[in-house]
Parts: structure tokens; C-alpha cells; sequence
């Protein structure tokens, strides 16, 4: 069996070609189209996975993508109808590219790609413990994942077991250990979605002269947030 997987529109789009549950081939978009962090439609990524593959797009049985844009756009909207009207420009910013491509991904998808087959979604959350347990050596391990934002949950745990995945408890949006790492990011003057890993190579050498002013910004942001 031929599972292609699929992740685009977010930020660095890529594709994975599976088969008989062993991983064929795995790239992202930004190789070939030499924009960094490129969101785009991964045909690039693709064509690459099925030539690496040595089959065509009627060999696929099934393209999986990443998360449920359904949900995930119910997030963004009752997120933009709770903080109207200071959350409408974002809303409408974002609005373009939903109707467009996001909440049509299985007709993209077909029209990219020429697939007649059936197109599945998993989790968000659940995308990212299986990229890290199956391809573990281990038929049974607990995992943890941690991220700005999937669907609605942000962070997860549970427990993998041979082929199945049970994610016992999620951390839910606007609660975001991922989000606040975002935030210093931004804060330090890096791109968010882009910057992360630098922060975190850059950690080790800092000294907490600014813990103070830290705390009391948090807390004036705090406050701020309470009070509008």
C-alpha cells in the first residue's frame, strides 16, 4: 500500500511517500522552489517522493494531510468572534486563503495532483506523535507533543501501541506552552514560525539580566488583556 502524506498552506510544506509502513521518501517544498519556509501546494515535494518511489499518482491508495481544516477554521472563527471587533482585521486577513485553498484541500489536492483516490485528515497533534512513534523502534512507548497550535489542542500525551495511537489528554487553545516560546521569539526580534530554533540555540549562552522586566511585561500584558 502507496500513503502519501501532505502538509501545505501553514508553513514549510512538504510531502512523505509511505509504503507497506516503511518510510520511501520524505521532502519539503523550500528544496526546490528555493523560498524559505515555503507554504505552497508541495508538487514539487511530491513528484520527487514518486520518483523516488518509482510509481505515479494512480499508484497512490491514499493522501493523508495533516490536520482537520474544518476544525481548525471553527477555532479561528469563534477565537475572532470572542475578541470582536479587535479580531476582525486579523480574521479578515486570514479569510482569503481559507475560502481559497484551506477548506478545499481535497479538491486541491485532485486538482493538483490528479488523484481520483479517497483523501483522509488526521489530527494535528495526532500527525505529530505519529511521525515521532512509528518510525521509533519501540512497539510501545508514551509520547508527548508540544506545539503553537493544531486544531484546537495545543499540546497532547498518551500512549502508542504497535500500530495504534491514544492521545489520553490535550492541552487546549488559547493555553499554549508553544505560543508563549513564539512570543519570546518575536519579543527577541526573530521571525515567528521561522526564528524558534535560533532562540533555542541561542538560549544556552544567556544569563537572566532581564527576568524582572520580563515578569513585570508579562504582567502589564496581563493586565491589559484582563481589562479590554
Amino acid at each position: 500500500m502507496n500513503i502519501l502524506g501532505i502538509s501545505a498552506f501553514y508553513h514549510d510544506s512538504a510531502a512523505a511517500l509511505v509504503r507497506d509502513g516503511e518510510i520511501i521518501a520524505a521532502c519539503q517544498e523550500e528544496r526546490f522552489t528555493r523560498k524559505k519556509h515555503d507554504f505552497n501546494f508541495p508538487k514539487n515535494a511530491v513528484i520527487a517522493c514518486l520518483k523516488l518511489g518509482a510509481i505515479s499518482i494512480k499508484d497512490v491508495d491514499h493522501v493523508v494531510f495533516y490536520d482537520k481544516p474544518f476544525v481548525k477554521f471553527e477555532r479561528i472563527l469563534e477565537t475572532s468572534l470572542s475578541y470582536a471587533p479587535s479580531g476582525i482585521r486579523q480574521f479578515m486577513k486570514a479569510m482569503p486563503l481559507w475560502l481559497k485553498q484551506k477548506l478545499w484541500i481535497s479538491e486541491v489536492i485532485r486538482k493538483e495532483l490528479g488523484f481520483a483516490g479517497k483523501v483522509l485528515f488526521s489530527g494535528h497533534h495526532e500527525s505529530h506523535a505519529a511521525s515521532a512513534f512509528y518510525p521509533s523502534p519501540f512497539q510501545e512507548a508514551a509520547f508527548l507533543t508540544m506545539d503553537g497550535v493544531g486544531e484546537w489542542e495545543t499540546a497532547s500525551f498518551g500512549i502508542g501501541k504497535n500500530n495504534a495511537l491514544d492521545l489520553q489528554h490535550y492541552l487546549r487553545f488559547p493555553h499554549s506552552l508553544g505560543l508563549l516560546y513564539s512570543t519570546f521569539t518575536y519579543y527577541t526580534g526573530f521571525k515567528v514560525n521561522s526564528g524558534e530554533y535560533k532562540l533555542m540555540g541561542l538560549a544556552p549562552y544567556g544569563e537572566p539580566k532581564f527576568k524582572e522586566l520580563i515578569l513585570r511585561s508579562f504582567w502589564i500584558l496581563k493586565t491589559t488583556v484582563l481589562l479590554s
